[in-house]
């Protein structure tokens, strides 16, 4: 099924994102974390691509074992390092494979890595699959405080309009831990005649290493009732722990009352997160879709 159709019989989407193994670990290391987060029958799961620059490589195969476990995967497709012929041979060994939905990305710079002269943004990459005429759903990224490389969110906003006139059928947004600057980001896409769904992208802080990685890495403003959750719970894991899921369980539900279209849940390949999660909002979502 395309990801645009589930959108239509549901007021509310929810999935989780995972990524590949380390390039020397086996891919089969995954597939005890996807037969779990499977069995909490998200809507879909969204495959990355691999870390350290390898690109589009096994994310194919990841998304193939989602797919074998009944889940409707979405396969992450970057450009940045690619050259068209590249990224044709990707998209072709993923529809080879029967994955229908794909999320277009740029990727990350990568230093001393030769940037594409084919794809210099995202946009770039969706108008090329919608031209290549292959039956895909497209997703894209968004930015509610603003993509880093952008000079202001208006014109973060302005390309992201581009984008979405590309092709793109819905949007799945950066990691936020202030739902103010959610529903100020969705007021202003809509005023920029941006009309599909939105997901929030909610990452749960609940190791040490994810809130030194999340903070140096997306620029991902922390409001202060989360700073002080950092700063209390620090050195104490079990208590970080529980303290997280429980920040990531009152953001979702804020915004799912709010009339959020979707939640995107970046678990870090932790079923126990995702099932905490899961289970703390599976009756307000089966109201809101009807059972």
């Amino acid at each position: 099924m395309q990801i645009s159709d589930i959108f239509k019989q549901k007021r509310a989407v929810f999935s989780f994102e995972i990524f590949p193994p380390k390039p020397t670990a086996e891919i089969a290391a995954v597939q005890g974390t996807i037969e779990e987060l499977s069995a909490l029958s998200p809507d879909y799961i969204s495959v990355t691509c691999s870390a350290g620059g390898s690109g589009n490589s096994r994310t194919a195969e990841i998304a193939a074992l989602v797919q074998s476990c009944g889940v409707e995967p979405l396969a992450h497709v970057t450009c940045i390092n690619s050259d068209k012929a590249a990224v044709s041979a990707t998209l072709d060994k993923l529809a080879g494979l029967g994955i229908r939905n794909v999320l277009a990305l740029r990727g990350d710079r990568i230093a001393g890595a030769k940037e594409s002269e084919d794809f210099r943004h995202a946009s770039d990459l969706v108008k090329f699959i919608r031209a290549s005429g292959r039956d895909f759903d497209i997703a894209g990224a968004c930015y509610p405080e603003g993509h880093p490389e952008s000079p202001d969110l208006l014109t973060d906003i302005r390309n992201l309009k581009i984008k979405v006139d590309a092709g793109v059928t819905h949007l799945n947004t950066q990691l936020f831990y202030d739902n103010e600057d959610f529903y100020r980001f969705r007021d202003s896409i809509a005023l920029a005649g941006i009309e599909v769904p939105v997901q929030a992208g909610i990452m749960p802080l609940v190791k040490k290493s994810h809130i030194d990685r999340t903070i140096s890495l997306s620029g991902a403003k922390i409001p202060a009732k989360i700073s002080r959750m950092i700063a209390r719970f620090y050195e104490k894991p079990d208590a970080l722990m529980e303290a997280g899921i429980a920040y990531a369980v009152d953001q979702i539900v804020d915004l799912l009352s709010a009339g959020a279209q979707g939640i995107h849940l970046y678990v870090m390949n932790n079923p126990y997160v995702a099932r905490r999660i899961a289970e703390s909002i599976k009756p307000i979502l089966a109201e809101l879709n009807g059972g």
